[in-house]
């Protein structure tokens, strides 16, 4: 559950990277690493965006990888993460917020392992946090439910009313009254990461009430489903999901953690690593959005990349204002831009939303 509750808890994540000296690196000629999952390696989610990158890591000479997959936080993850040490692992990888505690623990007493934990932000000499700025690519996947909803009511299926999820929401909406001002998008709290039958049921709810267009922040492909066999579009999350529901997926707001994980294996092994604290945008390619679905209108697609490249280029910011609250009162005043502690703590919902925290 707590996984992405580092975006509401680390303002610490924009401090300065501590200038701390590598740990001892792998050697050139090769490196084992291992990785800890909290849902299924194959769940076409969260865990299945970092699993990809461990899969290109594999297939570099002399590198070996190992994963846990299902691995709850508290006491099981301190052992998986022992479990990965024992196996000879000189970079780990921690992939939800709640094995935060347990990695800085096992990094103190292994102090030549390198140790990378996304979402947090606690660091040590050993210790980097790393994660990413999906809310921008939200604000595409916005762009593009906006322009083909019919009913002008958008559903969201959403996992917990947290600041992740929230500015997540908010992004996306903000997409979607750029294309139709009068567009609503509709909240289903499921609260849960991955539960099949209330990510059903909460998409049922919502096509049921009216709306044409699916979103979600689940880590399933489930809503896409249902939007498949209800004849509604659908929008998904963490990866292409357009093979779950071909006459319903309009676009997906995806992770790419490959370019992230290569280049900092890269720089273990080259001894270049040190301790820092990431939180990169769309110009780095680790967030993005999916191939358009064979639905989406030329116009549409071009109207989004044009986005797309403004964001990525700095020339366009998702949350600048003014940004209006569901209650109208005035959040981000006219030619303001937030600053990252703002998004960072986001618990209110922009107009167009329909739901409550």
């Amino acid at each position: 559950m707590v996984r992405v509750l580092a975006v509401f808890l680390a303002a610490f994540l924009l401090l300065p990277s501590p200038s701390n000296a590598a740990p001892t690196p792998s050697k050139e000629d090769g490196a084992t690493i291992g990785f800890i999952y909290i849902s299924p390696a194959a769940d076409a989610g969260w865990s299945y965006s970092h699993d990809l990158a461990r899969r290109a890591l594999a297939a570099l000479p002399g590198v070996t990888t190992y994963f846990q997959e299902n691995v709850p936080e508290g006491r099981p993850a301190e052992l998986a993460i022992r479990e990965m040490v024992a196996k000879g692992c000189t970079i780990i990888f921690t992939t939800s917020f709640g094995y935060m505690d347990q990695t800085i623990k096992v990094a103190e007493e292994y102090p030549d392992i390198v140790f990378l934990h996304c979402s947090g932000y606690k660091t040590a000499p050993n210790v980097s946090t790393y994660f990413g700025r999906i809310y921008q690519a939200r604000y595409l996947t916005g762009l593009v439910a906006g322009a083909m909803t019919k009913s002008k009511r958008i559903g969201y299926a959403a996992a917990y009313p947290i600041p992740e999820v929230i500015r997540g929401i908010n992004a996306f909406t903000l997409g979607a009254r750029q294309a139709n001002p009068e567009v609503e998008v509709h909240v289903a709290w499921t609260k849960t990461w991955h539960d099949a039958s209330k990510e059903r049921a909460a998409a049922e709810e919502l096509i049921t009430a009216g709306a044409d267009v699916i979103a979600q922040h689940q880590d399933s492909a489930v809503v896409q489903r249902v939007a498949q066999e209800r004849g509604v579009y659908s929008v998904g999350y963490h990866t292409d999901m357009s093979a779950f529901a071909p006459q319903a997926h309009l676009v997906s707001a995806v992770w790419n953690w490959v370019p992230f994980y290569l280049d900092v294996v890269a720089r273990v092994r080259r001894g270049e690593w040190h301790s820092s604290q990431f939180w990169p945008g769309m110009e780095s390619g680790i967030v993005g959005i999916s191939d358009f679905g064979p639905m989406v209108p030329q116009s549409v697609r071009d109207n989004v990349l044009k986005h797309r490249e403004a964001i990525a280029e700095g020339k366009e910011v998702v949350f600048s204002g003014p940004v209006i609250d569901q209650n109208g009162r005035i959040r981000i005043r006219k030619g303001e831009t937030p600053d990252d502690r703002t998004l960072l703590h986001m618990n209110w919902f922009v107009q167009g939303v329909v739901a409550t925290l």
